[in-house]
C-alpha cells in the first residue's frame, strides 16, 4: 500500500505486512511516522494511492482513538456510546454499565464528555471500541492518562481478550506483558518491518540491526578513506599512475553506494533547558484551597503551599480526582491560588489545548519568541524534529506526538517563571522521555507536575508532593 498526507508528504511506499486471526500487535515508529494513518487504512477512513487491505470477508473492526473528538466533548456519556453503532440499541445503558466494570469506572450515563478527566476520557474511548465486541481491536496509546490502576485493568483485560489487537503505544512495560510481536514503521524508507517476539526481545533485535549497520558503515568508511589516500598518492606520481589512481577513486564510489542508511527514526530530541524568567525572586505561587471530587462530588480543602524559584511540587491522584481540574484554576489565576504579578506561566495541557490548532508551528512558535527572531525560533525548533518539512503544517493536522513536541519548544522560548505540566509523557517517543526529564529536572523556576509514569518522575527533583486522595 502506498499513502501520501497531503501534497508531497508521502506516508507508505508499497507497505506490506500481515496479522494473524487471534494475534496481539504492536505498532511503532517516530512521532509523525504515519501509525495512526495506518489504523485509519484499516478502517477504510482513509483511502490509499494504490494497494489495498486485505481482511476476511465479514470481519467487524473497532478503533480506540488517541482522544475524543472536539464535536464529541458535548455529548452525554449515552450518546456518545450510542454513536458507536449504526442501529439503536434499545439495551443501550446494560451493554454501558458492563463495559464500564471491565475499564474500572463509574459514572451517570447522562454526563457531558467534556466534564471528564483526561484519564476518565481515556477509560471512555477504550470502552466505546470494546463495547462492540469487534474481531479486530485498534488501541490508539490507549494507556495516556490512566493512572496505574487503570494499566492493570486494561492490561488483564487484553490478556484474556481472544481477538486480534493492533496497539500503538510508548509504554515498554504495557506492552511487553502482551505483544507477540512488532510492525515497525520505517519513517525514512515509508514500509513496514515485521518482528515476532515480545517487545523487549524486538527492541534487543532493533537495536542489535542498527548496531550491525553502523559497523558495517565504519568499516567502508575505512576502506573509502584508504581508496582516496592511494588516488592522492599515485596522482602525484603522473604518467601511468594516474590511471590506478582513477580506479581507486571509482573503488571509493562503489563503496559510498554500499554504505547503509541506518534507520533515521531512531534520531531523539536535542538535549534542552527550559530557561526560568530570571528577575523574580520570592514568592511565586501560593495555594491556600483546593477541590477533590469523589463520587462525582467535590469537596473543598484547605492548603498551605508556597513555591519559590527552584522548588518542584508533584500533584499525586488518582483519575478523577480533580488534577487536571486544578492545575486550570491555577494557570487562570482562580480562587484558592495566587501568582505573584508579572510572572509568565508556561502551560503544557495534556490535551494540547493552549495551541491553537489553526496556527502554523511557525506562526505558534514565533509569537513567544524573544524579539521575533526567526533564527532563534529555527533553532530551537530544529531540536524537537521540528523541521523546515512540517514547520508550515497546522497545528492540527500534526501526530499528537508532534504537538507534545511543538508544546515544549514553546515552553523553551516562553522562559515562564512558573511551568505547569499536564501528562507531559503521553503521545511522546519513548526516546525522548530520558531529555525531557532531565530539562525538568534542571528547570529553576517553580514547578507544578502530574505524571502517572513512575520512571519518569523518579528522575525529576521533588521538593513537595500534594497527594489529592489524601
Amino acid at each position: 500500500m502506498s499513502f501520501e498526507y497531503g501534497h508531497n508528504k508521502p506516508i507508505l511506499n508499497e507497505a506490506s505486512f500481515s496479522v494473524r486471526r487471534g494475534m496481539k500487535i504492536t505498532l511503532m515508529g517516530q512521532n509523525g511516522a504515519g501509525k495512526t494513518t495506518i489504523f485509519d487504512l484499516i478502517t477504510k477512513f482513509s483511502k490509499p494511492e494504490s494497494g489495498k487491505v486485505n481482511s476476511i470477508g465479514g470481519i467487524s473492526i473497532a478503533q480506540a482513538k488517541q482522544v475524543i473528538s472536539r464535536d464529541q466533548l458535548d455529548l452525554t456519556m449515552r450518546e456518545f456510546f450510542e454513536k458507536c453503532f449504526e442501529d439503536k440499541k434499545y439495551d443501550i445503558d446494560k451493554k454501558i454499565d458492563e463495559l464500564l466494570e471491565i475499564v474500572n469506572f463509574q459514572a451517570p450515563h447522562d454526563r457531558i464528555i467534556r466534564s471528564f478527566s483526561g484519564g476518565q476520557q481515556a477509560r471512555l474511548l477504550l470502552a466505546s471500541a470494546i463495547i462492540q465486541n469487534p474481531d479486530l481491536l485498534l488501541l490508539d496509546e490507549p494507556t495516556n492518562n490512566l493512572d496505574k490502576a487503570g494499566i492493570e485493568h486494561l492490561t488483564s483485560f487484553l490478556k484474556a481478550y481472544t481477538k486480534t489487537v493492533i496497539v500503538i503505544s510508548h509504554d515498554a512495560d504495557f506492552l511487553n506483558s502482551f505483544t507477540d510481536g512488532v510492525l515497525y514503521l520505517d519513517v525514512f524508507t515509508k514500509k513496514v518491518e515485521q518482528y515476532f517476539g515480545n517487545y523487549f526481545d524486538v527492541v534487543d533485535q532493533i537495536s542489535a540491526r542498527i548496531e550491525k549497520e553502523n559497523m558495517k558503515n565504519a568499516q567502508l568508511a575505512k576502506e573509502i578513506q584508504e581508496n582516496k589516500d592511494k588516488a592522492n598518492f599515485f596522482a602525484q606520481k603522473g604518467g601511468q599512475m594516474r590511471l590506478v589512481a582513477k580506479k581507486m577513486r571509482e573503488k571509493a564510489e562503489e563503496l559510498e553506494e554500499e554504505k547503509v542508511d541506518v534507520r533515521r527514526e531512531d534520531k531523539t530530541i536535542r538535549p534542552f533547558i527550559i530557561p526560568s524568567q530570571p528577575e523574580h525572586t520570592g514568592e511565586i505561587i501560593k495555594i491556600t484551597s483546593y477541590k477533590v471530587i469523589k463520587n462525582h462530588k467535590a469537596t473543598n480543602r484547605k492548603a498551605d503551599i508556597s513555591l519559590k524559584k527552584n522548588t518542584h511540587l508533584l500533584l499525586k491522584g488518582p483519575n478523577g480526582i480533580g488534577k487536571t481540574t486544578l492545575l486550570q484554576t491555577i494557570a487562570q489565576g482562580g480562587a484558592g491560588s495566587l501568582i505573584a504579578p508579572d510572572i509568565r506561566v508556561g502551560y503544557y495541557r495534556q490535551d494540547f489545548s493552549t495551541l491553537n490548532f489553526e496556527d502554523t508551528v511557525h506562526d505558534s512558535l514565533i509569537k513567544v519568541t524573544d524579539k521575533k527572531s526567526e533564527e532563534e525560533m529555527r533553532s530551537v525548533a530544529a531540536g524537537f524534529l521540528i523541521t523546515s518539512d512540517i514547520i508550515n503544517t497546522k497545528i492540527g493536522n500534526l501526530s499528537e506526538g508532534q504537538k507534545g513536541l511543538v508544546a515544549f519548544a514553546r515552553l523553551v522560548l516562553e522562559r515562564p517563571g512558573l511551568l505547569i505540566l499536564d501528562e507531559p509523557t503521553n503521545h511522546i517517543n519513548f526516546r525522548h522521555l530520558p531529555l525531557i526529564a532531565e530539562a525538568l529536572n534542571e528547570y529553576k523556576g517553580a514547578m507544578i507536575l502530574v505524571s502517572h509514569v513512575p520512571e519518569f518522575v523518579s528522575k525529576i527533583r521533588i521538593d513537595d508532593t500534594l497527594d489529592l486522595e489524601k
